[in-house]
């Protein structure tokens, strides 16, 4: 499947009438994992991107670089599009233009731009907003910027929570004008916001992670929900093992005893790729 094929499938998923929950994955071994799982897309966030390519905290200290090579060891594992929390666009207007030149070319299917200020001011201690007419002009210019026109560009604010409905409309309707794929929201916590968000845009609606009351994907697929992230939950499990593991081991007990925990030989030559390096090997070694 090329990449052009990729992105393509992701906006059949983005334009159908269901909700998709995509899989939190962080680097190849967790993109084959849930492929064969059967997840539709796969999902690398600004978070999990961070903490594995730097072991550092959700504060954009991770560079738009680093963020695109992760990308792209990320696609080249499987076969499922990958959408990418581009968070700020790494800079202005400008600087969005060059991220998204640099994840398409990483190969992802689909991108975020979204409206906070990134990296946090001095004496900030709450997230912040840039202007209405930035954001939209950081829209305008990462739509431009692509290349291949199937690549999925996406809107997403944050500013619900603290400047309401009025202001949110106008931030999707800059996603709009701007010509972006869909809008994505987060700080949703209601089915009355969801429906406002519903009433306000046609295009398709994407959610970041959301309360229980909202883990209904037929209430929100009938009000424009078409993916509905879930959390990043599959990356603290792996520290939480690897942890245990290592304690396990310190601790003066055998690796043995890991035994019941470790996985199959089975599942290690899935996540490896095994099949196909032994196909490749008998046919040019």
């Amino acid at each position: 499947m090329t990449l052009t094929e990729r992105r393509r499938q992701y906006r059949q998923l983005l334009q159908g009438p269901g909700c998709i929950h995509p899989a939190s994955v962080f680097d190849p071994v967790s993109a084959r994992l849930a492929e064969a799982a059967g997840f539709e897309i796969n999902m690398l966030a600004g978070s999990t991107a961070s903490a594995t390519v730097l072991g550092a905290p959700d504060i954009v200290v991770l560079t738009l670089t680093e963020l695109a090579e992760q990308a792209r060891r990320i696609v080249r594992a499987g076969r499922l599009p990958l959408m990418v929390d581009a968070d700020h666009g790494y800079g202005n207007a400008l600087s969005v233009m060059r991220t998204v030149a640099e994840l398409e070319g990483a190969g992802v299917a689909a991108l975020t731009i979204e409206d906070t200020r990134l990296p946090r001011g001095f004496g900030a201690r709450r997230d912040e907003f840039i202007s209405l007419e930035e954001f939209a002009g950081k829209m305008r210019a990462a739509v431009a910027a692509r290349s291949d026109p199937e690549l999925v560009v996406l809107g997403r604010t944050g500013v619900l929570p603290t400047e309401g409905e009025a202001a949110l409309a106008e931030r999707v309707k800059a996603c709009e004008e701007a010509g972006a794929d869909g809008v994505f929201f987060t700080g949703v916590r209601s089915r009355e916001q969801v429906a406002a968000i519903h009433a306000m845009t046609g295009l398709p609606v994407v959610l970041g992670t959301t309360p229980p009351e909202l883990h209904d994907r037929e209430f929100l697929a009938a009000n424009g929900v078409r993916i509905a992230l879930q959390g990043h939950m599959p990356f603290q499990v792996s520290v939480q093992a690897l942890q245990a593991s290592y304690a396990h081991l310190r601790g003066g007990r055998p690796p043995a005893g890991l035994k019941e925990q470790a996985a199959s030989p089975e599942l290690m030559k899935l996540v490896l790729g095994q099949d196909r390096y032994d196909a490749w090997t008998d046919e040019f070694l």
